[in-house]
């Protein structure tokens, strides 16, 4: 026994009960960035983000007027907006909630200890403003200026989808319409005029009834697009549309046009291509590629299927060997939306109105590529 005694007292060193002290101290020593670990992921996100803002500071002064009452400042909006969607917050009166006594929220976002969190109401009216400067759009591009710095992106190979973005908004909710569209001029196929043109929803009436798959059930919705590049799957173009059967393929080609260089500008030997899925299988979608210098590499139907007819692809462009290599590409864009779905405020947007979802969508998609380069830039490089 007493020998088991010993070897507990080594083990388990005898020692006084520390007092529960009540009275909280008045001051710290501490700033606030130093309680921030200096390994935490937020450190490196911050640094992009300021560099991207800092570069946007004109375009931000834009916004504002030279008189009246200081408002929220722009580049706290956005961080703070940033953190609902890396920390998967729900609200705006949640993420204000947690502001007020979580520090590293406090420190990404820029306030110090001591200073008073925005009322929730103020917040969200100061949001309206960077909505309508299609703010996101810009800090996407700054973070893709900050990517092609370090190299990141390939500037030839690229991958587009789509993605359903449920809508804040009841199926109870529609009703039929007053003026439905003419016949030929719906969302569907050739202009057919389907179910979602002839009703509306009261509460949102920009999300429209729809679904992907013949099996699937028709939810309030809008369409997501994304498009990125073949070497990181870092999104370069993304924008967020009403949802009909033809919006992926005409924002494809949108999305290119912003992001590539004219045919008649790029070097010749550049040969550029796009990989996607069997739902950009579109004479008129091809031909637009075509027209634009990028080589098709879409997935076709298989043979034997009612859908055989539709493939527009010639023999050489399916035999390109490279066409292998961007199927096998096409699933990095699928990691981007189950990302941003998985447990985030994309899974059903909480803003209605088409530009509304659009902004926060491309924010989402920014969001998307900090966490990923925060990986693939050098730690050294995003010091602060």
């Amino acid at each position: 026994m007493a020998v088991t005694s010993f070897f507990a007292v080594l083990l388990y060193p005898i020692s006084m009960r520390g007092d529960d002290q009540k009275q909280s101290a008045m001051f710290s020593y501490l700033t606030l960035a130093q309680r921030i670990p200096a390994d935490h992921p937020a450190r490196q996100i911050r640094v992009l983000v300021d560099r991207g803002l800092a570069r946007m500071d004109g375009e931000l002064e834009k916004l504002y007027s030279d008189t009246g009452r200081p408002s929220i400042a722009p580049e706290r909006l956005l961080r703070a907006t940033l953190l609902m969607i890396l920390f998967s917050i729900r609200s705006e009166r949640q993420l204000m909630e947690q502001m007020n006594y979580n520090l590293l929220f406090r420190w990404f976002v820029g306030l110090e200890m001591d200073d008073a969190v925005w009322d929730v109401t103020v917040f969200t009216k100061n949001r309206e403003r960077l909505i309508a400067g299609e703010v996101s759009q810009l800090l996407l591009q700054e973070v893709m200026l900050e990517a092609r710095q370090h190299d990141l992106l390939s500037e030839e190979h690229f991958t587009v989808d789509g993605t359903l973005i449920q809508a804040w908004a009841a199926a109870r909710s529609f009703q039929e319409k007053t003026d439905p569209p003419a016949p030929g001029a719906g969302s569907g196929h050739k202009g057919e005029v389907l179910l979602r043109d002839k009703v509306e929803s009261t509460t949102d009436p920009d999300a429209r009834l729809y679904k992907k798959a013949a099996a699937d059930k028709s939810v309030p919705s809008y369409q997501g697009h994304a498009l990125i590049e073949n070497r990181n799957g870092l999104v370069v173009a993304a924008e967020a549309t009403l949802a009909a059967t033809v919006a992926e393929r005409e924002a494809a080609l949108r999305m290119l046009d912003r992001t590539v260089a004219p045919k008649d500008e790029r070097n010749s030997e550049r040969k550029m291509t796009l990989g996607a899925d069997t739902q950009y299988q579109d004479e008129k979608f091809v031909q637009g590629l075509r027209d634009r210098g990028v080589a098709p590499h879409l997935s076709e139907y298989t043979q034997g299927g009612s859908n055989m007819g539709k493939n527009s692809l010639t023999d050489e462009e399916r035999q390109d060997p490279r066409r292998t290599i961007s199927q096998r590409k096409r699933k990095l864009i699928e990691r981007v939306f189950g990302w941003s779905k998985l447990d985030r405020p994309l899974r059903q947007v909480k803003l209605r109105g088409l530009k509304r979802v659009d902004w926060f969508y491309r924010l989402t998609i920014v969001a998307h590529n900090l966490v990923r380069m925060r990986r693939l830039i050098p730690i050294e490089s995003l010091a602060q």
